[in-house]
């Protein structure tokens, strides 16, 4: 196992929270009198088409990936940060505007953009563990459900098997995804998923005794020591990618099927999926999570169209 029992429970459990949020903005936004705020509601006239709309995403995506390692070379850490920012302020209210429309708020959308704007900001300018982690909740649901209108099965199908075969060559192969890690939390200080450090028995025995040894310093000077001490913290991470797709592929379901017990199926077969290559896994390498979560939700779609839809 790559990680303590502990730390996989932790992204275990915050992985399918994310789902089942997701699910729930998906399904809000799935009614045809709940469109999306701040205009990101597709046009009518765009119609999901299974084989262009696949590649059309992943060429945005591809787009977005360079234009992100060009930024990376000219050192434009400002404009990432404020790219970054406006992206999470637009999910965060996308998901927060369920929440305010379902107590009937009224300028429902508006509140959610004022609400976020300052999670985004403690997110992305002040890197903070807690805010950091609890925002992703409500991140991918909100990008999900932008996307869920515009796909349909055989999309979805065609987009996750495209995705997976980046996924490994971005991870075993050029290890784009571990540079681009690496430069998010070194460089930017924030980190697009999941972000958990912790320490070993060992490193944590250090950290009590220095606690106590220099409790009636200021928290300089204890900063100082630790750095001095070189406390060894272990990172266990989940990229924003590996949370996505399956919400994705999950809204795409309820979308076609008109319910949600369909989308709680892959949402369920892709939390398994993530628990077995986090069993499978081996400290110190690193795995591309996209083929196994793919294999879980192929297994959920078999399931679903055998005994459920």
């Amino acid at each position: 196992m790559k990680h303590s029992i502990k730390v996989t429970a932790i992204l275990i459990t915050v992985f399918l929270i994310t789902q089942l949020i997701g699910i729930a903005v998906i399904s809000y936004y799935n009614i045809s009198e709940n469109a999306l705020p701040y205009g990101m509601e597709p046009p009518s006239e765009i119609r999901p088409k299974p084989f262009d709309l696949p590649f059309q995403i992943l060429l945005s995506f591809l787009i977005a990936i360079s234009l992100f390692f060009i930024l990376t070379q000219i050192k434009a850490e400002g404009f990432i940060r404020f790219w970054f920012f406006a992206v999470t302020i637009l999910a965060l209210g996308i998901s927060l505007n369920v929440v305010f429309s379902s107590v009937d708020f009224i300028y429902s959308s508006i509140i959610a953009f004022i609400v976020a704007i300052p999670f985004a900001f403690v997110k992305i300018y002040k890197r903070n563990i807690l805010v950091h982690n609890l925002t992703e909740l409500l991140i991918y649901p909100g990008i999900a459900a932008v996307f869920v209108p515009i796909l349909n099965i055989l999309g979805i199908i065609i987009l996750l098997l495209i995705i997976s075969l980046y996924d490994i060559w971005a991870v075993w192969y050029s290890e784009f995804m571990q540079k681009m890690a690496n430069y998010q939390i070194n460089n930017l200080k924030f980190f697009t998923g999941f972000f958990i450090p912790y320490a070993s028995k060992k490193e944590k025995q250090k950290i009590k005794k220095i606690k106590q040894k220099y409790e009636k310093k200021s928290k300089k000077d204890l900063e100082n020591k630790f750095k001095k001490a070189k406390i060894k913290v272990n990172l266990a991470i989940l990229g924003g990618g590996d949370i996505i797709f399956p919400i994705i592929t999950a809204g795409v379901f309820i979308k076609v099927f008109n319910s949600i017990i369909p989308g709680l199926v892959i949402s369920l077969f892709s939390t398994i999926a993530l628990f077995t290559l986090f069993f499978l896994a081996r400290k110190g390498k690193f795995y591309p999570a996209m083929p196994f979560l793919t294999i879980g939700i192929y297994l959920a779609m078999i399931f679903n169209w055998l005994f459920v839809v």
